[in-house]
């Protein structure tokens, strides 16, 4: 039997088992491949050729099936025999089979992202009370995943997972509230890194929680745990000004430096903040230049950010010394604040200089090497690396201020 021949009596046999209410069978027949090969020959009465249709179905989908699964391919087989025993003598059986065709690195799947970590991941949105799914309900977050319909049911009443899933979890509401982390049809525990990332990036997405807070809080409790296993997610985009995240493998401290650099940004509720870093992110490796002089930007944005929330006036002049000089005084962060009998005290004022003297150093490189210059035909720009150090120096200046702004604003006047 060709292809086009076999699928024609494969359309016929769907429409029998849809109208005899056997969802699971059909939703087999329409869902998975299928291949005819002749097994036998039967001398008998003429000569009998015996052939077997095969459905290739992946290896989670077969073991969910179990013990069903002969009465399945009896299903299929009576309604094979309705639709040729007028046309020919042969004999036709059915067998569904395990698929064969599993990634190449089957050995290594969902090593990238260990179990573990997943099930911190998980047991944080539980603890903060962040359900996966967000204002939708399943069926419709789901859905903007993967695609239910072509997803066999676990419940013979349905012909696929959109409508088991819609009767469990919207009509009876009888499925404990996390089941989708244990549901082989979407191995978010044992599948892919790239799998679960997907997943965790949908749970944040703008149009599932439009909260932005809430979504800050939950993406900085996922790095939390992602980053030790070499993940992160990042912001991608912005949607009705709301963060969307994407997911991305931790390369380089300038790639960990930016992601910081973009919770201070959130933390300030800093827009033009959130411009600059997404300039760095791009510049860090393929324009150095464009990395140090956006690292000194991104200080003074800071800077004056801070100094407008606190009602301290700036001239239009003022560099980025001034400006610095400003917050080191209106934060209160003058080394001579610490005791001199305090343990370790020379070394946390010679810490708080060196942190202040960050930013006169990002100007004079910017001077030196960054943008905003014209340069001779010699000249020459500095490596990556130099760039990742400017970038790193700026985002600890940023994460510290930022920081002691917060412990500030919190204790008040």
């Amino acid at each position: 039997m060709d292809k086009e021949n076999l699928e024609n009596v494969l359309g016929t046999v769907h429409a029998l088992l849809v109208s005899e209410d056997m969802a699971e069978a059909a939703a087999i027949v329409r869902t998975f491949p299928a291949r005819a090969e002749q097994t036998g020959y039967d001398n008998w009465n003429g000569g009998t050729e015996l052939w077997t249709i095969y459905f290739d179905v992946p290896p989670h989908d077969y073991a969910r099936m179990g013990s069903r699964r002969t009465q399945i391919e009896e299903q299929i087989t009576g309604r094979i025999k309705s639709v040729l025993e007028q046309e020919t003598q042969d004999w036709y059986s059915v067998a569904i089979v395990p698929s064969r065709a599993l990634p190449k690195d089957w050995r290594a799947e969902g090593s990238e992202l260990p179990r573990e970590t997943r099930k911190n991941i998980i047991d944080g949105l539980r603890l903060e009370g962040i359900p996966w799914q967000g204002q939708l309900n399943d069926v419709e977050f789901l859905s903007r995943l993967y695609d239910l319909e072509r997803l066999p049911s676990t419940d013979y009443r349905f012909s696929d997972a959109a409508g088991d899933i819609w009767q469990h979890t919207v009509n009876n509401d009888d499925w404990d509230a996390d089941w989708v982390f244990a549901d082989s049809r979407f191995s978010l525990m044992s599948g892919s890194a790239e799998n679960f990332l997907r997943f965790l990036c949908e749970v944040v997405h703008p149009v599932v929680r439009p909260d932005r807070d809430v979504v800050i809080n939950a993406v900085s409790q996922i790095n939390d745990q992602l980053r030790a296993a070499g993940w992160e997610l990042v912001e991608e985009e912005r949607i009705g000004g709301r963060p969307r995240f994407t997911y991305r493998k931790i390369s380089n401290q300038g790639t960990r430096a930016v992601s910081r650099a973009r919770t201070v940004a959130d933390a300030l509720s800093a827009g033009w903040m959130a411009k600059e870093i997404q300039r760095l992110e791009r510049a860090v490796d393929a324009d150095p230049d464009l990395a140090i002089g956006t690292a000194k930007e991104l200080v003074e944005t800071c800077c004056k950010t801070i100094l407008t929330k606190r009602g301290v006036e700036y001239g239009r002049s003022a560099d980025l010394g001034d400006l610095t000089k400003l917050v080191v005084k209106e934060l209160k962060l003058v080394p001579e604040n610490i005791p001199d009998e305090a343990k370790g005290a020379d070394n946390i004022k010679l810490i708080l200089r060196n942190l202040t003297s960050i930013t006169h150093n990002l100007a004079q490189l910017r001077g030196l090497y960054g943008t905003g210059h014209g340069r001779d035909g010699q000249h020459r720009g500095l490596q990556p690396r130099h760039a990742r150090l400017a970038v790193a120096s700026a985002v600890a200046f940023i994460d510290f201020v930022a920081e002691t702004y917060q412990e500030r604003e919190q204790l008040g006047p």
